[in-house]
């Protein structure tokens, strides 16, 4: 298929980066073995692209890619498993300000920064304590020095009404759902429901992993886009790549590519969807588009 448009913006609402990924998942340690892959509870899993053989996922790759495939600007999350990037998220935030958002990682000794950072990243669903509603002097703290949530929620609605409850206390706090509600789990349209709230945004990284079963071009994906936006609006959702764990199935730029050529979201849907709510969510300028690079193909 020949894809003719093009978005105002592109911007990856969900991705990571590590300089040296040394994390913990169930109380096991996470750690690269070269070639793209690293060890993962007890066993060996392709983490990245085997072509990143060096176990460093840095920015300057990750601006390769996302130039390639004329994303314009990106939001850093982080996880357990790749363990604290606060530090070099800080130096990629100096050297890049006009491409990266980033986010520094709570820790559930209640440690984490601010200074610097742009959001603060909360994995919920691999918080020993689930009780969100103890996070509120968090959630207080963010909003008053203006950063912006990302949270990964467990499955379904096992924590919805404590996010309900964070969010009824932090009305003027900025919060971005991730991976999509968990979109192919039961219940997931209740965390989509919590963007309802004024300053609550869904975004959808790992989506391409959670419907990897099907693969590309991802139909019933766009149908869980569709049924998200009939939930809570299309100017609510924010596409995300989860890079770059995703991409030892699909390249970038097939992640995005997915939502420019189907034929069951409108241009303005898409102009939302891929840009237009991350940016005024995450407070981006303008970008002008990036022209595309011919390929040797």
């Amino acid at each position: 298929m020949t894809n003719t448009f093009r978005p105002n913006c592109i911007i990856d609402a969900h991705l990571h980066l590590w300089l040296e990924q040394k994390g913990m998942v169930a109380g096991m340690p996470v750690y690269s073995l070269g070639g793209g892959k690293s060890m993962f509870m007890g066993e060996v899993r392709q983490m990245m692209p085997a072509y990143i053989d060096d176990g460093k996922n840095t920015a300057e790759k990750l601006l390769a890619n996302m130039d390639y495939a004329c994303v314009n600007a990106c939001v850093c999350t982080q996880e357990y498993m790749d363990g604290n990037q606060d530090e070099y998220l800080l130096s990629v935030r100096n050297r890049y300000p006009n491409r990266f958002r980033i986010c520094s990682l709570y820790e559930e000794n209640d440690s984490y920064k601010t200074d610097g950072f742009d959001g603060i990243k909360v994995c919920a669903s691999r918080l020993k304590d689930r009780d969100l509603k103890k996070l509120l002097p968090l959630f207080k703290d963010a909003e008053a020095k203006g950063k912006f949530i990302s949270i990964d929620l467990a499955d379904g609605d096992e924590q919805t009404d404590d996010m309900q409850y964070l969010i009824d206390e932090c009305t003027n706090l900025k919060i971005a759902i991730g991976h999509f509600g968990m979109v192919t789990t039961k219940g997931w349209q209740k965390q989509i429901e919590l963007a309802k709230n004024k300053n609550v945004y869904i975004e959808s990284g790992g989506l391409t992993w959670l419907f990897n079963g099907e693969y590309y071009p991802f139909p019933s994906a766009i149908d869980a886009v569709k049924e998200a936006a009939g939930i809570c609006g299309m100017h609510k959702l924010m596409w995300g790549s989860d890079y770059p764990r995703t991409m030892t199935e699909i390249t970038y730029k097939m992640a995005v590519r997915f939502i420019l050529e189907t034929d069951k979201l409108t241009d303005d849907e898409k102009n939302l969807f891929l840009g237009e709510n991350a940016k005024r969510f995450y407070g981006f300028g303008e970008f002008t588009p990036l022209e595309p690079i011919k390929h040797m193909l």
